[in-house]
């Protein structure tokens, strides 16, 4: 919930390495800038305690590694308050555990604490190349009038029990089809994901405008 938002929750393998070069990262860091100037990335005082809210990743190659080795970069973890991300500002994850809570990670950047939910998304789903995790407080409360598939609310952001339940929405919903889905235990969470930025980033945009339509 929103006292536990920005916190690392899983254990982290980290060790300081050099960045990614800007054109690297340049797709997902043009659609964060979107997401912050709507409100749903970035850090505000009156939301969630004061913590940095919302993250984005890219899956990079090789496309063929198995669940568990598919490497992604990622905005790094309380990241909300910068305007413009640099290089600097991203990790890259290259392994990750979630029966063990475990994340493997290099970079000048700590990783999100999401970075088990995006995993959770790149091994269920070999063509997603990008996914986007914001805090949109009119999508979530519009969920089940929407009929997006949403995680169990005991599932808590960041955690194997919440990797288990993008899982479980992957065998049991049409998320696959829809690429969006709300987090039912983390206030406001909303998470997109596509073949290319544009595709998760144009997804999540047009589920906000559906509902500001009514």
């Amino acid at each position: 919930m929103a006292s536990q938002e920005g916190i690392i929750k899983f254990y982290l393998a980290f060790t300081p390495g050099d960045s990614l070069s800007a054109g690297e990262i340049a797709g997902i860091n043009r659609w964060r800038g979107i997401m912050l100037a709507r409100g749903l990335i970035g850090q505000d005082p009156k939301r969630y305690d004061g913590y940095g809210f919302g993250n984005i990743s890219r899956r990079l190659p090789p496309y063929d590694a198995p669940a568990g080795h598919r490497r992604f970069v990622i905005s790094g973890t309380q990241t909300g308050h910068i305007a413009v991300l640099g290089p600097e500002h991203y990790a890259l994850v290259t392994e990750y555990d979630p029966d063990h809570n475990r994340v493997v990670a290099t970079g000048p950047a700590k990783p999100s604490s999401e970075s088990l939910t995006h995993s959770g998304v790149y091994d269920m789903d070999d063509e997603v190349r990008c996914v986007i995790h914001v805090h949109s407080p009119e999508i979530w409360h519009a969920a089940a009038q929407l009929g997006l598939p949403t995680t169990d609310v005991a599932a808590i952001c960041g955690t194997p029990e919440m990797a288990v339940e993008v899982a479980r929405l992957f065998a049991d919903t049409d998320v696959r089809a829809r690429r969006i889905f709300s987090m039912g235990g983390h206030e406001d969470g909303i998470v997109a994901f596509g073949r290319t930025a544009d595709e998760a980033g144009d997804t999540l945009l047009a589920v906000l405008d559906q509902v500001r339509r009514g």
